[in-house]
């Protein structure tokens, strides 16, 4: 079944771990991207990012008045994350340097402190930030959706049951995750999805 993604769809298109300087923006980006569609996400967080010189840093998220980063299109309850997570990273709550160090529980656990991050965020940022090949993210609509349809299941399987199946995966669910994707036929980036399911 997986050589036949891998014939339909080409290589595996998740990379290493990229350099912890990305990691505060890639999370402002998933903030943004929480419960709305694709293109509305990316104009948000394309005039967020124009807020600032540069990638955003915490310091500078800090210094923005919650009505200027609202005024991009944040909600009350995205702009309370994107500083919650700012406070946390700028106080060392939430050490994102050294995440790579950390198991994936661990990283889970860190961020899901941050007011507005679940699991989900943190899965993604296990896969698309730190290049972690064993993430398995069962609550993801498009993984449960590809799933069944490269399986040629009946029904879209249930966070439980995908959970059971995807064992024979280890260690690489990630990849996996990645072709279900890509058998959902969503349109998600080839480096990162962009909307929380």
């Amino acid at each position: 079944m997986v050589a036949g993604l891998v014939k339909r769809h080409g290589p595996c298109g998740l990379r290493g771990i990229r350099p912890p300087g990305e990691r505060f923006e890639s999370l402002t980006r998933a903030i943004c991207a929480q419960q709305v569609a694709g293109a509305a996400a990316r104009a948000i967080h394309g005039r967020f990012l124009a807020l600032f010189d540069g990638a955003p840093t915490p310091e500078a998220v800090l210094a923005r008045r919650p009505a200027t980063l609202r005024r991009v299109g944040l909600s009350n309850a995205k702009e309370a994350s994107i500083r919650d997570l700012a406070r946390k990273v700028e106080g060392g709550e939430v050490r994102l340097d050294r995440m790579a160090r950390l198991d994936d529980g661990r990283v889970v656990e860190e961020l899901t402190r941050v007011r507005g991050i679940g699991r989900w965020t943190a899965e993604m940022f296990l896969m698309f930030q730190l290049g972690r090949l064993d993430v398995w993210p069962t609550g993801d609509y498009g993984v449960r959706k590809g799933f069944g349809a490269a399986w040629g299941l009946d029904a879209v399987p249930e966070p439980d049951d995908l959970e059971s199946w995807g064992a024979v995966f280890r260690p690489y669910r990630s990849v996996v995750a990645w072709y279900c994707w890509r058998a959902a036929g969503d349109s998600v980036a080839a480096d990162e999805p962009r909307r929380a399911r």
